[in-house]
């Protein structure tokens, strides 16, 4: 497989300023068979689509008709299950030497970033700054937080510069209390923010536009955590958030006792709480995904470089249509679960934490072998080493297109016996599997819009 070009070559020209030129690549051209972000046209992933949608369909129809068949009552007991870990190890993670220690690493870290933006080249392929926001942290952050649960909490260094801002000027009584209303809206905003810089923005590896968006990301939520204490964090930081809901797949939780366990991933998927938010926040993710996925078609290229409205705002369009798609087939979806199993409270939310995993088969594919290979390039150029060697793919092309497959295919199956098992605790026996099949469609026309972008 050929080497992946510079990173982020193609979002630049894709989401913005290309010299005034309509610029469209050819999927021919060697330079562009590996796109930014790790998924290769079909030109480059030698599978055939009648395998991959038969396989993909196989596995959907099998899981549900078994589960219809043999899983009749819930088995999932959210933060109530899982095999406690010897109490020393517990004693360690939450020592103060260990929680001191990765506080410091995440603002050593933090701070390198900065020196590099202030310091280094404005140019992605001589200074690691842009590598390592949106390969080494925002990419990495999925593998970290499913070996390691909820890191970026530990990590997280607006959390200590809260703290440190906290000691140095006097407070003038408690923090207010967050409402309960915002749950998670916050961090649906902050991650469609964040896709928007990467995707859409013109510049999004220039070091001012660097510093600018993430400069004025560290002063909200610093004056945020202010007015409402280092709670707001969990929730309104959409870095926390994200890392904390794919933690919910990680086998390494904590018992609602406050016991260190290791469990199967699918009980900490069904603790999820139902907040406010959480849908969008999971739409962001899938449909910021999907959008990633066919940004960098010919077509799509052309077209929003021709707009009569421009590039950013036609991409910025895009961008929101793909979300909105995503969040739209879901809601319909509730609304037909409900008509078919009868009232419930809180359809929209019941369900959503079943999208997580089809999340997760989705950023696995989309970012594996970006981070594979602009990750340790990213590494070795912060070290300053001379000459780094290109990176090489992690997987030949046909092993590669299975893996992305899988991927995807294995995050669907998840989603629908995380649904079901849900489904036949809310509702009576007799119309628990029968609520579920709006869920099997939605599973199905996210298969296939995910399928058809990784062999488009």
């Amino acid at each position: 497989m050929t080497p992946p070009r510079p990173l982020l070559v193609p979002v630049l020209c894709a989401g913005g300023d290309c010299g005034g030129r309509d610029v469209v690549p050819d999927p021919a051209d060697p330079a562009v068979t590996l796109l930014a972000h790790g998924i290769g046209s079909q030109h480059d992933l030698p599978i055939s689509p009648f395998y991959a949608f038969a396989g993909a369909f196989a596995a959907l129809f099998v899981s549900f008709l078994a589960l219809g068949l043999l899983w009749s009552t819930s088995r999932f007991r959210g933060d109530r299950s899982g095999l406690a870990l010897p109490a020393g190890l517990r004693r360690v993670a939450d020592a103060p030497a260990t929680r001191t220690t990765l506080r410091g690493l995440g603002l050593a870290g933090a701070l390198a970033v900065l020196l590099h933006l202030l310091l280094g080249p404005d140019d992605p392929t001589r200074n690691p700054a842009p590598g390592a926001v949106y390969v080494v942290f925002w990419v990495g952050l999925v593998p970290a937080s499913l070996l390691f649960g909820p890191v970026w909490r530990l990590l997280n260094p607006l959390r200590s510069l809260h703290r440190l801002l906290a000691r140095a000027l006097p407070r003038q009584g408690p923090g207010r209390p967050l409402p309960a209303r915002l749950g998670q809206w916050p961090a649906a905003a902050g991650l469609f923010g964040f896709t928007w810089l990467e995707l859409v923005s013109p510049d999004p590896a220039s070091t001012t536009t660097l510093l600018i968006a993430l400069g004025g990301y560290t002063a909200l939520q610093l004056v945020l955590a202010a007015r409402f204490g280092e709670n707001w964090f969990a929730d309104g930081d959409a870095f926390e958030a994200y890392s904390t809901l794919l933690a919910r797949l990680s086998p390494l939780g904590r018992r609602d006792d406050g016991r260190l366990v290791l469990r199967n991933p699918l009980h900490g998927l069904d603790a999820t709480p139902e907040r406010p938010g959480l849908v969008a926040t999971v739409c962001v993710l899938l449909g910021s995904t999907a959008y990633d996925g066919f940004s960098d078609n010919p077509s799509w290229i052309n077209a929003i470089q021709t707009s009569p409205l421009g590039r950013t705002p036609a991409a910025t369009l895009g961008l929101l249509g793909s979300i909105a798609l995503v969040a739209t087939l879901y809601c319909l979806c509730a609304a037909a679960t409900r008509l078919v199993s009868g009232p419930h409270p809180g359809p929209l939310t019941a369900f959503a934490h079943s999208l997580v995993p089809i999340s997760l088969g989705y950023l696995t594919a989309h970012y594996f072998s970006l981070l594979v290979t602009e990750g340790p390039r990213t590494v070795i150029m912060a070290l300053g080493t001379d000459n780094a060697p290109e990176p090489l793919a992690p997987l030949g092309p046909g092993a590669l297109a299975a893996f992305q497959v899988i991927a995807v295919v294995t995050g669907h199956v998840a989603g629908v016996v995380a649904a079901h098992d849900r489904s036949v605790r809310l509702f009576p026996p007799a119309k628990a599997v029968a609520g579920q099949l709006p869920l099997l469609a939605l599973m199905i026309t996210y298969t296939i819009g995910g399928l058809g972008l990784l062999l488009n």
